[in-house]
């Protein structure tokens, strides 16, 4: 698994949002953050360059993304040497699926447990 260098981090805010919300049973939370910690020993992760930031500043441009997304989209699509179809790309944020798609990426289909 390949991930964006901040993955981690964002990761972490998205559990840490819905413990504060209230969102999830603290067992959930406790679950989550050794599964994030699991997953993390195993993944791989694109480090910060020019390159990407270049990328996903060109992203912003044209399509409707926040900074940490754009970030994460120009890390795939460098990771990819600029050939998108060549990997798979798993987000659950909308915005970012669809400019991933616009772009040429293939996205893993996640199922929900509901």
């Amino acid at each position: 698994m390949l991930v964006w260098w901040t993955t981690e981090v964002e990761c972490a805010s998205a559990i840490a949002r819905l413990e504060r919300e209230g969102a999830i049973e603290q067992s959930a939370v406790t679950h989550a953050f050794e599964r994030l910690k699991q997953l993390a020993g195993g993944w791989h992760e694109v480090d910060p360059n020019d390159t990407i930031r270049e990328a996903a500043v060109r992203f912003l441009r044209v399509h409707s993304l926040r900074a940490a997304d754009a970030l994460q989209l120009a890390a795939a699509f460098v990771a990819a040497e600029s050939r998108p179809s060549s990997l798979e790309v798993v987000t659950l944020d909308d915005r970012l699926a669809v400019a991933a798609r616009k772009e040429g990426f293939v996205l893993v289909e996640v199922l929900s447990d509901e």
